[in-house]
């Protein structure tokens, strides 16, 4: 639309939620990146591969607007803010969010910011690192005879305890994904050991499907252990189940157990 007395465009506004992916900037949709080739402003989060914001227009504006664990500069509300602010002044506004949106990105609380302002907005889900993240490592979330089903649970709520739901999901057979968790893995440990899962697989890994990708396989009694000796920290993701015994890095630790029980 051109304002007849500036002879400017007038972008109408309009905002997408994009999903990056856990971290690899080719793991993005096409469908992703079709909408960053379009973007005026591109609000980015902390885990995002900022190689996508190469597929952003030269002219577009790039915001970083990334929350990190102990940083709170960026709120939710401050995020809201500014893509209306950027979707009302400039037009279209993609907010890049790693992972997928809608999995504990607070995507839909900016779907309805928007709708609150009349923005029109879309999602184009992203490859959720609570799945993708163990596929890249061969650990499948479900296996035929390991389990039926999978849970993904943040590790920390908002008052900053575990979540209940972890204990529930202890009591279960299914893999659980345990997101923002590495600093309550001792108490989720404890959690496991409560219902005598001792010897259960486990995986905590470290920036998947990236460069600085760290991974540590043990069982519920020796996980804690492995990941200080191997300094693995944020952000990581922990898997807990039996399908953790399909990575290649877990037969030894099989075969240490058979070797015991038979003594």
């Amino acid at each position: 639309m051109i304002d007849t007395k500036t002879k400017k465009e007038i972008k109408e506004p309009r905002i997408t939620l994009v999903g990056a992916g856990p971290g690899d900037a080719e793991l993005i949709t096409i469908k992703g990146i079709k909408a960053l080739k379009t973007a005026d402003v591109v609000l980015y989060d902390a885990l995002v591969n900022e190689e996508l914001l190469e597929f952003a227009p030269e002219h577009a504006t790039k915001v970083y607007v990334g929350k990190r664990s102990g940083d709170h500069s960026h709120s939710q509300e401050s995020i809201n803010k500014l893509m209306i602010d950027y979707a009302l002044n400039y037009g279209h506004v993609v907010r890049l969010k790693g992972g997928d949106p809608f999995v504990f990105g607070r995507g839909y609380e900016e779907l309805d910011h928007a709708a609150s302002y009349s923005i029109p907005a879309e999602v184009i889900p992203g490859i959720s690192s609570s799945i993708g993240v163990p596929g890249l490592q061969q650990i499948p979330v479900t296996h035929r005879g390991l389990s039926e089903s999978f849970w993904v649970v943040t590790g920390t709520t908002m008052d900053g305890q575990v979540s209940a739901d972890l204990y529930d999901a202890a009591k279960t057979k299914a893999t659980v994904v345990v997101l923002m968790g590495l600093r309550k893995l001792a108490e989720i440990v404890k959690i496991y050991r409560a219902e005598g899962k001792n010897r259960l697989p486990v995986a905590v890994i470290q920036s998947g499907s990236t460069e600085n990708e760290k991974v540590a396989i043990g069982v519920v009694d020796t996980i804690v252990e492995l990941v200080e000796e191997k300094k693995i920290k944020s952000p990581a993701l922990i898997v807990i189940g039996e399908v953790v015994s399909l990575h290649p890095q877990f037969q030894p630790i099989r075969e240490f157990y058979e070797i015991i029980a038979q003594e």
